[in-house]
């Protein structure tokens, strides 16, 4: 991992009371573009395993069965991810955040380079799905550390009552990553069914490459956060921040994780069972990709416009509101989903990918970021975010794959589960302290 920077490095423009600096920038464009870019890696795997893996590597099974076993190893990705939180967290809040997010970039882009490599079961046999499996895992653990870092470089460079919006530019990057990874497979969805399947879908996957190339060039020309370096020579004063955090801050880590658990559980219904959903109810692949891109660019702008209402109102309120829009919207969209139409999925998609997670997920980054001090905030920040999409997201698409079944083939059952998470985030965000106001170097308990 690289070293810190030195504080005398960083001029007093880029410490002003202004997101308009060149420094300032740089940091928010680093922060977009490395979280799309480790997004776009991990969603594209998410959208193969909507479309392809079980053709490629679970060739002699059922159909079904080799969807359930795609969705599998892409939960396992998701149990990855708070790991990698634990790991990288560990090192950002002991060395630093900007060599941590180096390092993650870079294994996030090699890793799903060596998946666009591997080859089918029908060449090597059961080692293609073991090791698909193991660069799943090791995509968690990569993105498990970005986000953290990606987020308090912007958050903890900006001034005070610019903080949701700058921890913001993290957020926007991940739906980003998916309008860019949902857009290139759809492409190549084009080709006929045999080259897609054969070589087609892998030509994404080779092309993170390029993207991590330019991703490091911005990331190595910020500076580290003004608010670690303070701390910087106490680096090996300080406990293992994992242990700290669950020590003295259990309380902000679990209603953390159940509040963010609400925006996943919509993008693992949404990006990933309900686009498979529609597919095998006959839509076509191509034009379900370009309308699940539309949602995702929705959500980019949605995120924007609630991060800074969240600097005027309160980080609190303004996920409130989008929860409970989530929660009226339950029983319709499944409905949506069910008349199997194009135009009346993208409708479904812009409501619960655009409004309902972007709403939550827009003041999120600086929520689960002020519930913590500096020393360990990378860790606890973390582990609120990778844990609440492992529980929302990673399991979402199997389980949502089980109510149906146990339904008959209704979705109703998906609805009521869907609301019953809703109502539960509202009930743990309201025992949150508000945090818009917090300051970053006191004790956050």
């Amino acid at each position: 991992m690289t070293t810190t920077t030195k504080p005398e490095e960083i001029s007093s423009e880029d410490l002003s009371d202004s997101l308009n600096t060149t420094m300032m920038r740089r940091i928010l464009a680093s922060s977009f573009l490395g979280s799309m870019i480790e997004f776009y890696d991990f969603i594209l795997f998410a959208t193969a395993a909507s479309i392809v893996f079980s053709q490629v590597y679970f060739v002699d099974l059922d159909p079904g069965l080799g969807l359930f076993l795609s969705f599998t190893i892409l939960a396992v990705g998701y149990v990855a991810r708070p790991i990698g939180g634990i790991v990288f967290g560990h090192f950002g809040d002991k060395i630093g955040r900007k060599g941590v997010l180096v390092t993650s970039m870079m294994l996030m882009g090699g890793t799903t380079v060596a998946i666009g490599l591997l080859p089918p079961t029908a060449m090597i046999g059961v080692a293609a799905p073991i090791l698909l499996t193991v660069f799943r895992v090791i995509q968690g653990l990569a993105v498990g550390g970005e986000w953290g870092g990606a987020m308090l470089i912007a958050l903890e460079h900006s001034p005070k009552k610019r903080r949701g919006f700058a921890a913001s530019f993290a957020n926007m990057g991940g739906p980003a990553g998916a309008v860019l990874a949902t857009v290139v497979m759809s492409v190549f969805t084009l080709l006929p069914d045999e080259q897609f399947i054969s070589w087609g879908w892998r030509v994404p996957f080779l092309l993170s490459a390029v993207l991590v190339l330019i991703g490091l060039v911005i990331r190595m020309k910020v500076h580290e956060s003004p608010v670690f370096q303070k701390l910087q020579d106490k680096a090996d004063e300080r406990k293992v921040p994992f242990l700290e955090v669950v020590s003295k801050y259990p309380k902000n880590l679990i209603l953390g994780i159940i509040a963010g658990m609400s925006s996943y559980t919509v993008q693992g219904l949404m990006t990933v069972w309900g686009i498979a959903y529609v597919i095998d109810s006959g839509l076509d692949s191509t034009h379900v990709l370009w309308v699940k891109a539309l949602g995702a660019a929705s959500t980019v702008v949605v995120v924007w416009f609630a991060s800074q209402l969240s600097d005027r109102f309160g980080r609190r309120p303004v996920m409130i509101v989008g929860m409970l829009i989530g929660a009226v919207a339950a029983f319709p969209v499944m409905f949506m989903l069910d008349m199997t139409n194009l135009w009346v999925f993208a409708m479904a998609l812009l409501i619960t990918q655009g409004l309902v997670q972007g709403t939550i997920f827009g003041p999120f980054g600086a929520f689960a970021a002020e519930m913590f001090p500096t020393h360990i905030r990378y860790t606890g920040a973390s582990l609120v975010y990778q844990t609440s999409s492992t529980l929302g997201a990673g399991f979402t698409p199997m389980i949502a794959s089980s109510l149906v079944a146990f339904a008959g083939g209704s979705l109703w059952l998906i609805a009521v589960v869907w609301i019953a998470v809703f109502l539960v985030a509202i009930g743990a965000i309201a025992f949150v302290k508000e945090g818009r106001t917090a300051d970053l170097e006191g004790d956050m308990r």
